[in-house]
């Protein structure tokens, strides 16, 4: 790319002629902080840089048998489904994640809520006839640090776990490339960056967790601001994938319910029982007016039964529907092996 024939002002032009960067597509992979720490440029002429390389990267980006599907007729994607790389979880969510609208996976910690997280945004690289959605994942860190050893190990089993898929298409894939990773504060403070990513590399959102963009900042007391904060936030992911037909999914963590009898005043409290999974004495976090946002709530608990597989053991998990518009409640067990999650025989 000759940063010459952008339609930029001439002081962000020569500001990019003296960083290493080669491409708009280079540009758009960075987290805005980085790309105003290379070129030096105010924050303004950052949003603006990223939004003319956004436009550039679209017009010239091929066009895909899905994008050609989604000018013909916008709303044959409503049947879409993002799959998980499992034929057993893909049976029970009826092949995979909507492609519209937030997908919650709550548990509590070790369940493997982000070892599935890691394997959908895997997944979504695959081409629309293997359960892919052809693009990037982009994954928002808000607490912990992303586990990036752990997706090099799924990217290397990806033979196995695919097995279904050609060789040669897996080996086509560039898996590591196409996983933007993002850390809460620049995803707070670079809202624009979220945009331009989605509207041409990415075609999923994780965010892992979301509770913890609202622990703690808010106090009992603040119940009413922080539910004003959640609106904005949600919105915003909806906004976003109704726009770019792009799933969201939003891991959440849990409570026992006697915490929902410690609080004074808990407006959620009313819907804690009927909103959470038949199997657990346990409820997703951030109460009604998040779950009123969420389009689908998954979750994924943890048992002491372990399984084996030839020279691998697991731990079981189980993973329950507990509330979908297109789908009844139900549960399918699974363990977490070196290659990803998938499911086992059922054990009564």
């Amino acid at each position: 790319m000759v940063w010459d024939q952008l339609p930029l002002p001439s002081r962000i032009r020569s500001a990019l002629q003296r960083t290493h960067l080669k491409s708009v597509r280079e540009v758009l992979s960075l987290p805005a902080v980085d790309v105003q720490r290379l070129t030096g440029l105010a924050q303004p002429e950052v949003h603006q840089l990223l939004t003319v390389a956004a436009a550039v990267c679209r017009r010239h980006a091929p066009l895909t048998v899905l994008q050609l599907q989604r000018g013909e007729c916008r709303r044959c994607e409503s049947g879409l489904r993002l799959s998980v790389s499992c034929p057993v979880l893909d049976g029970l969510l009826r092949g995979g994640l909507p492609v519209g609208g937030i997908t919650e996976l709550s548990g509590p910690s070790g369940a493997g809520k982000t070892q599935l997280a890691l394997q959908i945004s895997l997944s979504v690289q695959y081409p629309v006839e293997h359960g892919g959605l052809g693009a990037g994942a982009l994954y928002i860190c808000t607490e912990d640090s992303f586990p990036i050893r752990r997706l090099q190990q799924m990217i290397s089993e990806q033979a196995i776990l695919r097995s279904e898929v050609p060789p040669s298409v897996i080996s086509g894939l560039h898996f590591s490339d196409h996983v933007y990773i993002e850390h809460a504060l620049s995803f707070w403070c670079h809202g624009c960056r979220l945009k331009t990513l989605s509207a041409c590399l990415v075609r999923l959102i994780v965010v892992d967790s979301v509770a913890a963009l609202f622990r703690s900042e808010f106090q009992t007391e603040d119940w009413l601001e922080r539910n004003k904060q959640l609106l904005t936030f949600s919105t915003m992911l909806h906004q976003l994938s109704q726009e770019f037909t792009t799933p969201v999914l939003c891991i959440n963590q849990v409570r026992g319910l006697k915490e929902t009898f410690s609080l004074r005043f808990n407006p959620s409290r009313c819907a804690s029982f009927c909103l959470r999974p038949l199997s657990s004495s346990v409820t997703p976090a951030l109460g009604l007016a998040w779950a009123n946002q969420v389009m689908m709530r998954l979750m994924m608990l943890r048992h002491q039964t372990t399984v084996s597989r030839g020279d691998q053991s697991s731990t079981l998990r189980r993973l329950e529907v507990v509330f979908a518009p297109h789908l009844a409640r139900s549960k399918r067990d699974v363990g977490v092996w070196r290659e990803g999650v998938r499911g086992v025989p059922v054990l009564e």
